[in-house]
């Protein structure tokens, strides 16, 4: 199964923090489903380009997380988790983003009020109202 990360070899984020984040993200969002069966950590490094013992570490801070169950001679699979683990980090992950939005504007000197309106214009612009309605 292809997994859709990307990693950045510039980037001063270790290789296996950004595959770690990517995945967990990928899991959490239920982009990639519970039962999921992973790749052999050897398959996963070859399309990653990086080391066996990346993804091994990778898999393992995943699996200690609750993430990820390994069956021996079956494989790693992506578990079951609650959904209202699911919510918060959804909830987090835009907050975050959220947060380094406000930075980036505070050191722009936009004012709140620009502010406010470049969010409502950007939102406007690319909010995709499919199969849900405005909250």
């Amino acid at each position: 199964m292809f997994i859709p990360i990307q990693v950045d070899e510039n980037s001063t984020e270790p290789m296996y923090a950004q595959i770690e984040n990517q995945l967990r993200a990928l899991i959490l969002s239920g982009r990639v489903e519970t039962g999921t069966l992973l790749p052999s950590i050897r398959e996963f490094a070859s399309q990653l380009q990086c080391s066996i013992i990346t993804v091994r570490r990778v898999y393992q801070d995943l699996e200690s997380e609750g993430l990820l169950r390994t069956k021996q001679g079956t494989g790693t699979f992506v578990a079951q988790v609650a959904q209202g683990e699911k919510d918060q980090y959804r909830e987090k992950a835009v907050e975050d983003a959220l947060r380094n939005a406000v930075q980036s504007a505070q050191q722009m000197k936009l004012t709140k009020q620009d502010f406010r309106e470049l969010v409502d214009r950007v939102v406007e612009e690319s909010w995709s109202d499919e199969g849900e309605g405005e909250r």
